[in-house]
């Protein structure tokens, strides 16, 4: 445990010094957030505000995991995932902010990079840590003991890699949208999976948990309301990224549905939004992602923050009760 602190506040601490140093040093750069004329009028008065800033918290924790989890290959592959999809929302804010492409890399370049690290990831856990290929269902625990597992076979396992690691990645990515909102909610998961890597003894695993959820709170520092920086895509692949490798290297990738479950919302608002608007001609939803509509519902941004923290903090809580009689 003093090591999960320790990481956490390492993190915590490098993220908030690097705020003072980045954030002019983006501004210098011309590294400004553009905000789209299609979304909400209030956000317009954003346009301007440096992006990605997900490098200080990226930088965090790496410094974090690097202390903490030294000769732990466990931290250190969900440490390169983060990197790794760091690297990806790098290229793409890159492209997007400077090169003004409107919208960075194309989707299927930004898709196939996640998609070849999701790969690695499997082959890496697989054969390089003897992982397995078990899936448990949650809340199994509570009718067997040890809970209910299904072995998959490695081509099957590999497949539900790249779908649990390239939609988390995806997801934290599309409630990136408010002030506060992604980096909270991600706090809040970040600790969840933490816990979850202690159950099952993947110390690496839990330090770097513990190391994004400090890098998380060090960068509300700057981007709670009103943000001095956003995280870009930078920022949010990153988080997802580590988020997906966090629940494939513990065997809990369905718990991530459940603590993930504000991801998982905003996610199904956007895929809801589109079919009904393509087959019908109406939107289910004011605007969508699901923070949206809230917004032009009337509801203030930090009402909508505050609120969908909350509700992550009750799914985290649900998703940890589900973990009984399993691990």
């Amino acid at each position: 445990m003093k090591n999960l602190w320790q990481a956490f506040a390492i993190s915590l601490v490098v993220t908030s010094l690097l705020g003072p140093l980045v954030i002019p040093l983006l501004k210098k750069l011309k590294f400004r957030q553009n905000i789209r004329s299609d979304g909400p009028s209030r956000h317009l008065s954003k346009t301007g505000t440096p992006t990605m800033g997900g490098i200080m918290f990226i930088a965090g924790t790496a410094v974090g995991v690097g202390i903490l989890a030294h000769g732990q290959a466990d931290g250190i592959v969900v440490l390169i995932m983060i990197l790794g999809f760091g690297l990806i929302g790098f290229f793409d804010d890159y492209m997007k902010v400077v090169l003004k492409r409107s919208l960075g890399l194309r989707a299927r370049e930004k898709l196939l990079l996640q998609i070849l690290l999701a790969m690695g990831l499997s082959y890496w856990v697989v054969y390089g840590l003897g992982r397995g290929t078990q899936m448990v269902l949650p809340f199994s625990g509570f009718f067997t003991p040890g809970g209910i597992q299904a072995t998959l076979g490695w081509w099957p396992f590999m497949a539900f890699t790249i779908v649990v690691v390239v939609s988390a990645a995806n997801a934290v990515n599309l409630t990136d949208g408010l002030d506060g909102l992604a980096a909270g909610i991600s706090m809040i998961v970040a600790l969840a999976f933490m816990v979850i890597a202690l159950l099952v003894l993947k110390d690496g695993v839990a330090i770097s948990m513990a190391a994004l959820a400090g890098g998380c709170l060090g960068f509300l520092f700057f981007n709670r309301h009103p943000a001095k920086v956003f995280m870009g895509d930078t920022g949010s692949l990153a988080i997802g990224g580590g988020f997906g490798a966090a629940a494939v290297m513990t065997g809990s990738e369905l718990f991530l549905l459940i603590i993930g479950g504000v991801f998982v919302l905003e996610t199904l608002s956007v895929i809801l939004q589109v079919i009904s608007f393509q087959t019908t001609g109406h939107r289910l939803f004011r605007m969508s992602p699901l923070h949206h509509h809230f917004e032009l519902g009337g509801w203030s941004e930090n009402r909508v923050v505050f609120t969908f923290w909350a509700a992550t903090l009750i799914f985290a809580v649900i998703g940890l009760a589900g973990v009984y009689g399993i691990f």
